[in-house]
């Protein structure tokens, strides 16, 4: 922060830090202690940009990702116009996963790309068979509970529940505000 935006009150957001993700395998394991199952899916959404640029990024990561034997990328856009791209593992391996995840955030981050990434998503199934996710916020560096229930309504109780399971684990996004409902995700439906 340079000195005339102290003087101004203004204030960067924080960088994206890609690297806690890697926190979320523990997370899993807090879940699936209280009967909740990884699905194997997760989600990076972002803003496109112009040209085909990020494009090229999203080829190269997608053709990374899918060397790996069981690994399927799907791509895909919400009604809001936002882009998403889906990683699934046949194996289910949540460090795995992560690692997918990552790879494609830190492809866009070093092209140039990481102003346009929203949000990273983990999917789970609930002990009662609903989805869940656990969403990684850029802007915010910090991790909410996501758990749809039904058309167009969220199971705050059930959000409430998993902040409390995984606070430990991934930094919890305190502002609850700031727990955005990402209806239509790939994975949620």
């Amino acid at each position: 922060m340079g000195f005339l935006d102290s003087i101004l009150g203004r204030s960067r957001p924080p960088e994206a830090d890609l690297d806690v993700l890697f926190a979320v395998p523990q997370a899993a394991l807090s879940l699936q202690t209280d009967g909740f199952v990884v699905t194997g899916s997760g989600s990076v959404c972002f803003r496109d940009a112009e040209g085909n640029a990020d494009d090229v990024v999203m080829a190269e990561a997608e053709k990374l990702i899918t060397s790996s034997p069981g690994s399927t990328v799907t791509r895909s856009e919400d009604r809001f116009g936002f882009h998403w791209l889906t990683v699934t593992r046949t194996d289910k391996d949540v460090s795995g996963l992560v690692t997918d995840l990552h790879a494609v955030n830190s492809s866009l981050a070093d092209a140039g790309f990481g102003h346009s990434l929203l949000c990273s998503t983990v999917s789970f199934t609930t002990p009662a068979h609903q989805p869940l996710a656990l969403v990684y916020l850029y802007k915010r560096g910090t991790f909410y509970p996501f758990a749809p229930d039904g058309d167009q309504r969220r199971d705050n109780a059930l959000e409430l529940q998993v902040r409390g399971l995984v606070g430990e684990d991934v930094p919890v996004e305190p502002d609850l505000t700031k727990w955005l409902a990402i209806w239509g995700a790939p994975g949620l439906a």
